[in-house]
């Protein structure tokens, strides 16, 4: 009786302990995040580099885009479904090889179709990605830091768009967009050998609660996905021609990149209130997160004949927007409507129509009322998600987990599980080489006593 006692305490302190191992797989998330988000962005920068090697008109380049974002929006749901009894370390490393297999079918693509069709590809990746990688954060650490953990993982969202694709815009400028895209195909070919080295194991759903249309909306699972739609739609009606806005309002053209990096990396600031507010205050910080967007693009056409107050403008509005995908994917996940895994692809889906339907609505309100009306038009969009969030209590209800705060022993766990990561990774791609050579000169199995054992040893 005492045995058991003592087992049952010990599953019960796991279950609220935060373990190295969860750190080096949330670390390990974020890293995944990062070249994810740098794969689904990076043709916006090379779009002219990539149309003229290829013989297309840049318009048509753009293509490339909406392919990619169709493909997340219509098998999101569809791919999460059919892979929801898979351990979700094999499919998460399966995603990161699909990026690789997509960057690199770009890199080698000697014409439009081909590159069209490795997008597809990452398309398909990225619908099953973050679906699974936002559940997997969740479900390696306790309860009481979901909102966090996920935090974490979208903090690799916006680290690729400040870094990862301004660096591969500066790469595919000096020394051509096939080695830009080449190098992001090796990055996600390394990574995956990480994951399989580093994330902690989690099993697949043996039934994944589905649900229904009419569950989602008792639920409040509904709600959130229409305001998450609503929001990047708006988003997206201006951030789509901000290059074109911003010279509108003075900055030179030769600028725009470094004025895009710095524009971004306002977003930070607003994942690091996310992060901190996620947990015990999620409804109003997402309520003053969607009103300051809608106000600061309200307020754009209002500074415009001023680059400095349009600069101010709108770096308070992308700081505001760094908050809201953190803030929406908690969301939905604690709606318990769905399996964890579906809500993130809901999500997912959701925010890709945004995307599609935000940029298609610009081009319409650009064409006819030309660049001015732009943030107005964004502002009244976003104003209607404001709306949905007041009213869905049950998908934003006014009370979060209890706040949980690091203590100074997690410090050290925190910096040794990066560093392990980080000098691990040449071993890896040695230890690769040396078993290819291996078994091509060798057909014979080696079996180590930790093989035999079944026991793991991280390098």
């Amino acid at each position: 009786m005492p045995t058991r006692t003592g087992a049952v305490r010990s599953v019960s302190d796991q279950a609220h302990t935060l373990t190295p191992k969860a750190v080096i797989g949330i670390a390990v998330l974020g890293l995944a995040t990062f070249f994810a988000i740098t794969t689904e962005l990076m043709p916006v920068g090379l779009l002219g580099p990539m149309s003229a090697d290829l013989g297309v008109s840049v318009s048509q380049m753009g293509l490339v885009v909406t392919v990619y974002a169709l493909a997340v929006a219509l098998l999101a749901l569809p791919l999460t479904v059919a892979t929801s009894r898979f351990p979700r370390r094999a499919v998460l490393i399966a995603t990161l090889g699909g990026y690789a297999v997509s960057n690199l079918l770009i890199a080698l693509a000697p014409t439009f179709a081909v590159v069209c069709a490795g997008r597809v590809i990452g398309g398909v990746a990225h619908a099953l990605f973050f679906s699974v990688a936002s559940a997997y954060a969740t479900r390696i650490v306790p309860p009481r830091l979901a909102g966090r953990a996920i935090a974490f993982v979208y903090s690799g969202s916006s680290l690729g768009f400040v870094l990862g694709v301004p660096l591969a815009t500066t790469v595919g400028e000096h020394s051509g967009w096939r080695l830009a895209v080449g190098g992001v195909a090796v990055a996600s070919a390394v990574l995956a050998l990480v994951a399989v080295a580093f994330l902690p194991s989690v099993r697949g759903e043996a039934q994944p609660h589905l649900g229904s249309p009419k569950s989602w909306a008792r639920s409040g699972l509904l709600a959130v996905g229409v305001a998450d739609l609503l929001l990047f739609a708006g988003h997206y009606v201006v951030y789509t021609y901000v290059g074109p806005y911003l010279e509108g309002a003075g900055l030179g053209h030769d600028a725009i990149g470094g004025a895009l990096l710095v524009l971004g990396g306002t977003g930070i600031i607003g994942l690091l209130a996310a992060g901190s507010f996620v947990d015990r205050a999620p409804r109003q910080t997402l309520l003053v997160a969607v009103a300051v967007m809608a106000l600061a693009l309200a307020a754009l056409p209002f500074v415009h004949g001023s680059l400095v107050g349009t600069f101010v403008v709108a770096g308070i509005w992308m700081a505001a927007n760094g908050t809201t995908g953190t803030l929406f994917m908690a969301a939905a996940i604690r709606t318990g409507g769905v399996s964890p895994d579906i809500a993130g692809a809901l999500i997912n889906g959701a925010s890709n129509v945004g995307i599609a339907a935000g940029a298609a609505a610009g081009g319409v309100v650009y064409g006819s009322a030309g660049l001015g009306a732009l943030p107005l038009a964004a502002a009244v969009v976003l104003a209607a998600s404001f709306g949905v969030v007041v009213v869905a209590r049950k998908g934003f209800p006014l009370h979060g987990h209890a706040q949980a705060t690091l203590s100074t022993t997690s410090i050290p766990v925190i910096t040794t599980s990066i560093q392990t990561i980080t000098t691990s990774i040449p071993t890896l791609v040695t230890s690769s080489i040396r078993t290819i050579k291996t078994h091509t000169s060798s057909i014979r199995t080696i079996r180590t006593p930790d093989t035999a054992t079944g026991s793991t040893r991280l390098p």
